[in-house]
């Protein structure tokens, strides 16, 4: 890298997933609107065919009128090409097909356990991370080899399971996970403050957390906006609008089995006193399967939507199409900004910047101290050069330690199952499952659950599950 006037270029960043439909563009359109940073991305990914398409739209855009990053696309046909001089990695990837994605999320159903994600918590997240965890363990080993000075920054699913992996295999990584669930969150509240105050519109970032739990299941114990405590509003709001929740305007929730109403959100406030920051389908995994996944009218009561692999096949049929017409000229993709955060958490490591914003990263330093030390928490950090110092954000009140502490020792044991091929651990896993254990306490039919669900995604497990 090279620094001058306040700017940072020839930046090498290894993108791994790099053929992504969703993610890589989003990362693309932010880089070109960045102008203090410039580089290149080295796309890698098992299918080459979709990072060579990629390339191609990244390398669209270096020319358009809005970039004012400019940013080389090239194909790496090498994990090891990708990570050679890399000063970033970033990581998303998606291993197995939508049959396997099918299995996860739809085979639990026949005990009753409904899923809205598959992808974190429940047998879903659990055997995805099975699929996953030794994908990551290669790329924890060759980042150790190759350049383990590299910021690795993770968007993969489960998150939690996927940071610790890295973390495990090279203790030494500088790795963390970014989620976008905690300012989704922010703009619920920046729109219900907006109404309630009777301020203008307030941008997100404007309003102050303090972030404490774990992936997809976080929380905040303070929210203000400027000076002014936002508990109170939220409370009176959920008072007078439970019933209906809130309705993104630009997001109405009978349009995407991705949106809610966020009357899950509300009732946890109701019951534990802090707001839960993610959205409902997250939460909903989290909690006992007899409450808001009992059954597909149970969801649609609490206004938010079962995301069906047949409802991913379609939007990937989407994707497809408009990544022909983008390589062919027939669109342009908007440069605009994504919502992430990435991109200004890149431009405060290489020391133009400071920032706070929130990471998944281990509880080493006891950032929750009744959390074990070994599990991986999602809390602010402070962002610097070559720099992150997680925040202390205290401790979590008993009654969500107790919510949270299953979800931390299955991790555990799913992390132990990926590398000793442990169907018990597995087993175990699943009965701990709040999803599971509150709908079948049937050890017999769990451990057949399992069995198939493990077979049923073993071409994209190690031999030793075989």
């Amino acid at each position: 890298m090279k620094w001058t006037n306040h700017h940072v270029s020839d930046i090498k960043m290894a993108y791994i997933g790099g053929g992504s439909k969703a993610w890589a563009w989003k990362l693309m359109a932010d880089l070109a609107l960045e102008p203090a940073l410039d580089g290149t991305v080295w796309l890698y990914d098992i299918d080459a065919r979709a990072a060579e398409e990629n390339q191609i739209i990244g390398n669209q855009l270096k020319g358009r009128r809005e970039a004012r990053g400019q940013w080389d696309y090239r194909v790496a046909y090498s994990l090891k090409e990708a990570l050679e001089g890399a000063d970033f990695v970033v990581i998303s990837i998606l291993p197995g097909t939508f049959e396997e994605m099918r299995s996860d999320v739809h085979l639990p159903e026949r005990l009753g356990i409904y899923q809205s994600v598959g992808d974190t918590a429940g047998p879903g997240g659990m055997v995805r991370a099975l699929r996953t965890l030794p994908m990551y363990e290669e790329i924890a080993l060759a980042v150790r080899d190759i350049c383990p000075k590299a910021w690795v920054i993770s968007y993969t699913n489960p998150m939690s399971l996927c940071v610790a992996s890295l973390y495990k295999t090279f203790p030494g990584i500088k790795a963390f996970g970014c989620c976008h669930e905690v300012f989704g969150t922010q703009k619920v509240l920046a729109a219900i403050a907006a109404g309630e105050l009777g301020t203008g519109p307030i941008d997100r970032r404007d309003i102050h957390v303090n972030v404490l739990g774990i992936n997809h299941f976080t929380w905040f114990d303070a929210a203000s906006y400027e000076g002014v405590d936002l508990f109170p509003v939220y409370r009176e709001y959920i008072r007078t609008h439970f019933e209906e929740g809130y309705d993104d305007p630009d997001r109405p929730w009978e349009e995407s089995t991705f949106n809610c109403r966020h009357r899950v959100k509300f009732d946890l406030f109701n019951r534990y006193g802090l707001i839960a920051a993610a959205g409902d389908r997250h939460l909903a995994e989290f909690m006992p399967g007899s409450s808001y996944l009992n059954d597909p009218e149970t969801v649609t009561s609490w206004k938010f939507g079962l995301t069906t692999v047949d409802f991913r096949i379609h939007q990937m049929e989407e994707r497809l199409a408009r990544r022909k017409r983008l390589m062919e000229g027939e669109e342009q993709m908007e440069i605009v900004p994504s919502g992430e955060e990435g991109v200004q958490q890149i431009k405060a490591l290489v020391g133009l910047d400071r920032m706070v914003s929130n990471v998944n990263m281990p509880n080493s330093f006891l950032q929750i101290p009744n959390l074990p030390k070994e599990a991986v928490v999602e809390t602010n950090a402070v962002f610097s050069r070559d720099s992150i110092k997680a925040l202390a954000a205290g401790p979590l009140p008993e009654s969500l330690r107790e919510l949270i502490l299953p979800h931390v020792e299955n991790h555990g044991y799913i992390l132990e199952a990926a590398d000793t091929y442990d169907r018990d651990l597995v087993v175990k896993a699943f009965m701990n499952d709040p999803l599971v254990k509150y709908k079948c306490r049937d050890e017999g039919a769990v451990r057949k659950l399992a069995d198939d669900m493990i077979k049923n995604t073993e071409h994209y497990l190690p031999d030793g599950w075989k």
